[in-house]
């Protein structure tokens, strides 16, 4: 499932007034952009694809209403996910909802496995067995791992970004990432070794 389409959050009703006006487009020109990556910021901490949608649409909603303390020109995607991080943690706590699982038939493009425009369906079947068993491996990581991982890797963003999200150090990152990385590294081992 892709994530929510712009249509579908309806992300609140245009008020009249040019104020109100201005502010929807602003909204809508600055942090719709990025739905996409909170979507699969979501699905990197929620357990299903449902609630994962539902963490993107109260994000968005939740962003809308505090556009006010947004500062143009500031990074607008670690804003969203602050606030889709904040969200997540504080329905784990009241719900204790658990953050473990990636539905591989959502996450297939995390990996950003490149297209090479192969007919071998043999070498297609690997790559698709290979990012599989990623994404499984990824779903066995402590969530702190997890989330450190989907933030730097898939998502692209900065060991500074990332510290600022998650309220730890660099350094924490950093060792976080080594940490993720090498047990992933343990697990896929045999993979490796299969595709050479």
């Amino acid at each position: 499932m892709k994530a929510p389409t712009t249509a579908a959050l309806a992300v609140a009703p245009r008020e009249r007034g040019s104020a109100a006006d201005r502010k929807a487009a602003a909204f809508e020109r600055e942090a719709l952009p990025h739905l996409d990556a909170v979507y699969r910021f979501a699905l990197g901490l929620a357990a299903d694809a449902t609630y994962a949608e539902d963490l993107t649409q109260e994000t968005l909603l939740n962003a809308f209403r505090s556009w006010h303390r947004y500062r143009p020109g500031t990074n607008i995607r670690g804003w969203l996910f602050t606030i889709l991080r904040n969200l997540a943690i504080s329905n784990h706590r009241r719900t204790r909802y658990r953050f473990h699982s990636y539905d591989l038939s959502e996450l297939e493009g995390m990996l950003k496995l490149s297209e090479t425009g192969d007919c071998d369906i043999e070498r297609q079947t690997l790559d698709r067995v290979t990012a599989e068993r990623v994404i499984a491996s990824m779903q066995t990581l402590p969530p702190e791992f997890r989330e450190a991982l989907v933030l730097r890797d898939v998502e692209g963003l900065s060991y500074n970004e990332v510290a600022e999200l998650t309220g730890v150090s660099v350094g924490t990152v950093k060792s976080r990432l080594f940490r993720a990385r090498r047990i992933l590294q343990q697990r896929l081992a045999h993979v490796a070794a299969e595709v050479a």
